[in-house]
């Protein structure tokens, strides 16, 4: 089952992202590498409760 998930900037945690999960595969939380546009650079994106 696949569950729609939201990507939130590390350093100014803005939300900018949202992607799909596979809930039945992966417990931890996903972490990506994204252009933030806030912050104007590449930082790691963390999956939100």
């Amino acid at each position: 089952m696949r569950k729609k998930i939201i990507l939130a900037c590390s350093q100014c945690n803005s939300r900018n992202y949202v992607t799909m999960k596979n809930v039945n595969h992966v417990q931890q939380r996903f972490e990506a590498k994204k252009f933030c546009k806030t912050c104007n650079v590449h930082t790691t994106h963390r999956e939100t409760k």
